[in-house]
């Protein structure tokens, strides 16, 4: 399945830089030393905790908005 077929894409330019900017106070917030581009040398745990926190402060967003 090509990167253009997946239904995670992001084709907003807005929406991306929005995301981009979201993941990386998420990853400073768990302490995980993210960069700009290939973040491949990460650890599954890294990677992992950074999205657990993404995840984690969304739904913390949507139950203050209810």
């Amino acid at each position: 399945m090509s990167s253009n077929n997946s239904s995670n894409s992001i084709n907003i330019p807005e929406a991306r830089e929005a995301m981009d900017k979201f993941k990386m106070e998420c990853a400073n917030e768990v302490g995980v030393n993210l960069k700009q581009g290939y973040n491949g040398d990460l650890t599954s745990r890294q990677a992992g905790s950074v999205g657990g926190q993404m995840v984690k402060k969304m739904i913390e967003a949507y139950e203050r908005s209810m």
